[in-house]
């Protein structure tokens, strides 16, 4: 296993042999939900453009389940809009329905994994948007800037600053090379 100590790996593969197959397969492909006010909690992309201001992203990869907030959502929360009395519907909204929505899908989560995973919850910009940056596949790269900034085409998705290529130029590539191979013999 890349990037981990003898030690580490030991431990992932003692996971994997112990583990049954839809709990293995949450460490190879993580899940990542899209939580929102006006529409149902719903499955996304693991894709950079799947990170919109106006979201809480819960990441589940079995050994960490990351919660991340963005941009907007982490914003009201730091006002305290759910604390004013104006934004009484904003509290509601808030604790009621998205939060008790993600909290009952993060204790199945927890239920379920044992080890115990690391609980990280995150916001657009902070430090620890790491953990839920490394899953994703980086469609929106320094690369694929436009000179003022914007990604070419969209206007959504935070760049990821990586050599690594995206997922789109990866399966072009093999697409490529199986043809060459089909047509050599």
């Amino acid at each position: 296993i890349l990037s981990s100590n003898p030690d580490e790996t030991a431990f992932y593969r003692h996971i994997l042999n112990k583990e049954d197959v839809n709990s293995s397969l949450i460490t190879f492909q993580p899940t990542l939900m899209s939580f929102k006010f006006d529409i149902l909690p719903q499955p996304v992309l693991l894709d950079s453009i799947s990170i919109k201001p106006d979201v809480i992203l819960p990441l589940d990869t079995f050994f960490h389940i990351c919660i991340f907030h963005g941009e907007t959502v982490a914003q009201w929360r730091e006002a305290g809009y759910q604390d004013q009395e104006g934004y009484k519907t904003c509290k509601e909204l808030l604790e009621a329905r998205l939060c008790m929505a993600i909290h009952r899908s993060l204790i199945d989560l927890l239920v379920d994994h044992f080890p115990l995973p690391w609980y990280i919850v995150c916001d657009q910009g902070d430090g620890r948007v790491r953990f839920l940056l490394s899953k994703l596949n980086p469609s929106t790269m320094h690369m694929t800037m436009s000179m003022y900034g914007m990604v070419a085409g969209t206007s959504t998705g935070p760049v990821i600053f990586t050599d690594d290529v995206n997922l789109q130029v990866f399966m072009e590539h093999l697409k490529r090379l199986v043809h060459i191979i089909i047509l050599l013999p």
